[in-house]
């Protein structure tokens, strides 16, 4: 098999959506597997909806994806790598005319009404279309024959021409798509299932210019979850954004990990996979015929195990990457040792890092929320007060050097007045963080130090009545 040379063409008109992510991994994933090349073309032929904003969100997503590409505009958006640009279609113009010129020599496109047609071969004949409420004229020919490498052999019927240039002088999509996949001597389309529809009209192109079709491949789409609603994702879908999942603190090996998944098998139940694997072993073969749902549920739970999995100075350095962008800079300003303990603390227990500020919120401020409701329901067991007393008159003698110490000190207390450890740990941990979950009571004591502990358990008995 001669080099595989794949596409992803984006229009910088509005924020990425995951979709578009998803096809852009199945030809990054393609590409990679196959040893090939990935193209990344810009389609801003859109004048009114275009936005450089937008273009550098494109860039910027695919980078933060870790989707390198090989030839199209370089990532900071000055100049361009490879041999067959320019990368942007609006700086094609020239190659587009040289391409409808050759139609038009060879009879296999005409102008009408301002426009220029591409035209179909065959005995011609003239039928009144209920639908448009008009006569129009048809072409009789044979189906056009898709061998399309997921969605197996696709019947499709061409029997207008159509337009390729419209009366303003400006092509149009399909066109365009045609003579770039051409020009740039695409191998392979890989691209989502809504686009099937278009390909009988590209095929027609590619024949009527002496070109032999690249290989198609059409992927499934990607449905909402049942919570979510019926339908395909949109971008106004919450979670369909991928600039969602960068300020929610994702990690993008999580997300990349998600996406493959949606719509490819990779032959075995694994549902965590390094990149490494799942480019060795993705093929279009093992890409379902069958829509994808979104599950943001499945998503969650598999950032949270990438996340159980990092090295301390990584997860350290990603929660002090969103501590920056955090109004309140207790932990940004923390001591660096320190910081680090309380990260040791919330790495195993938390989701996601968008949960790192609500979960460490009282290691890093005094003047953390209570929470009313877990209040209520602690202080109406025992005697919370006289538990607070207790401790606070034992706290002194407790052994602060590691966690199985201080547990041993709250046993000891609890066996010397005939309790359990758990008349002493509910009222502690409210005093101490203003809530009932968390990491270890005896962990979070160790943290914040015996004197700090003291001060809160202290602070706190003195708002109880009686």
């Amino acid at each position: 098999m001669s080099q595989v040379r794949v596409r992803f063409a984006p229009s910088p008109t509005g924020f990425f959506h995951i979709g578009s992510a998803r096809t852009a991994l199945f030809n990054w994933l393609y590409a990679r597997h196959t040893g090939g090349v990935f193209i990344l073309r810009i389609e801003d032929t859109d004048k009114e909806r275009n936005s450089e904003r937008f273009l550098q969100l494109i860039y910027d997503s695919l980078t933060w994806l870790g989707m390198d590409w090989d030839e199209g505009p370089k990532p900071d958006g000055k100049g361009e790598r490879g041999d067959f640009g320019p990368y942007r279609q609006s700086q094609r113009g020239a190659i587009y005319e040289d391409y409808k010129q050759k139609l038009l020599a060879a009879g296999r496109a005409y102008e009408k009404d301002g426009a220029i047609w591409f035209k179909l071969l065959g005995e011609r004949y003239r039928v009144f279309d209920d639908h448009r409420k008009k006569e129009v004229e048809k072409v009789k020919c044979e189906p056009v024959v898709i061998d399309d490498k997921i969605r197996g052999r696709v019947e499709r019927m061409e029997d207008e021409d159509f337009v390729i240039f419209r009366s303003d002088g400006n092509p149009v999509f399909h066109f365009v798509n045609v003579v770039d996949d051409i020009t740039m001597k695409v191998s392979h389309i890989i691209r989502g299932e809504d686009h099937l529809s278009n390909t009988s009209k590209h095929v027609r192109l590619y024949e009527g210019l002496g070109v032999t079709p690249p290989v198609f491949a059409h992927i499934p789409l990607i449905l909402k979850s049942p919570e979510m609603g019926q339908g395909k994702m949109s971008k106004r879908d919450k979670g369909a954004l991928i600039e969602e999942y960068q300020q929610r603190r994702f990690l993008p090996e999580a997300l990349v990990n998600y996406l493959a998944l949606l719509g490819w098998n990779p032959g075995d139940d694994r549902e965590k996979m390094p990149i490494a694997d799942i480019v060795r072993l993705f093929d279009l073969p093992g890409v379902n015929q069958s829509n994808a749902k979104f599950d943001p549920k499945k998503l969650a739970h598999l950032n949270m195990a990438y996340l159980l999995e990092q090295p301390a100075e990584r997860f350290i350095a990603l929660a002090k990457a969103y501590f920056a962008t955090q109004p309140n800079a207790g932990a940004a300003l923390a001591d660096d040792g320190y910081f680090r303990e309380v990260m040791a603390l919330a790495q195993p227990k938390i989701k996601g890092l968008e949960e790192l500020g609500g979960y460490t919120v009282y290691f890093f401020a005094e003047d953390f929320p209570v929470d009313e409701k877990v209040k209520a329901k602690v202080m109406t067991k025992g005697d919370p007060k006289a538990r607070l007393g207790e401790l606070i008159a034992a706290l002194a003698g407790f052994d602060f050097s590691s966690d199985i110490a201080i547990e041993e000190g709250l046993k000891a207390l609890a066996a010397k007045n005939g309790l359990g450890f758990g008349d002493y740990q509910a009222v502690a941990r409210l005093a101490v963080s203003g809530t009932n979950v968390g990491p270890s009571i005896t962990g979070m004591f160790r943290v914040l130090g015996r004197d700090r502990v003291q001060r809160r358990l202290e602070k706190f008995l003195v708002t109880l009545p009686g």
